[in-house]
């Protein structure tokens, strides 16, 4: 493998933790409703789990209201049912053929705590930054031992693969404020 190719690949697997954190605090509720919330709830279908999105259509009623509208008429109580003994809080109410999910309002306690949680989930997420640094290093320092690359060329990639962690922790914390920020606004 190249240098060229330790530090893309680095850079690929950064961006994919950073994605996985981006749609972990999608799931991090604040005080308005999101439908990706319900994403992480398994409904029985045929005998077999499957995600919420794979049986019903979720859609934004208004800000504090998600819509789900089941695929078919007989997945309504099994929808309901698996929302409600879900560890998210919610309280599901059938309207017809729609389900009504109304996002309860947070309390300042509840915000403080969604917030610990949304930090928690930066702190994985910048360890797992740091360790594909550390393997990006180590995969350099092979190639200089067999022989493949000088130590110049070392020493050049490990401060661009530190650049590139430098960027890529101050993305998270950028996400990450974000993320705060949307759960004290309320």
């Amino acid at each position: 493998m190249a240098l060229s190719e330790i530090k893309k690949n680095a850079e690929h697997k950064m961006n994919a933790s950073l994605e996985a954190l981006k749609n972990n605090l999608a799931k991090v509720r604040t005080g308005r409703a999101n439908p990706q919330l319900l994403d992480t709830i398994q409904v029985e279908y045929w005998g077999s789990m499957v995600p919420m999105s794979q049986v019903a259509n979720l859609t934004l009623l208004d800000a504090r209201t998600i819509g789900v509208a089941p695929w078919e008429k007989g997945m309504g109580a099994k929808i309901e049912k698996a929302i409600r003994e879900s560890d998210l809080g919610l309280n599901p109410a059938s309207q017809g053929d729609l389900i009504r999910v109304p996002i309860p309002a947070m309390t300042e306690e509840r915000r403080k705590e969604m917030t610990k949680v949304v930090r928690g989930e930066g702190e994985h997420a910048k360890v797992a930054v740091r360790n594909l640094r550390r393997d990006a290093n180590e995969a350099v320092k092979k190639l200089v031992k067999d022989k493949l690359a000088s130590e110049d060329d070392e020493r050049r990639s490990t401060e661009e693969i530190q650049k590139l962690t430098d960027r890529m922790i101050a993305e998270v914390d950028k996400v990450i404020a974000s993320k705060e920020q949307d759960l004290m606004a309320f």
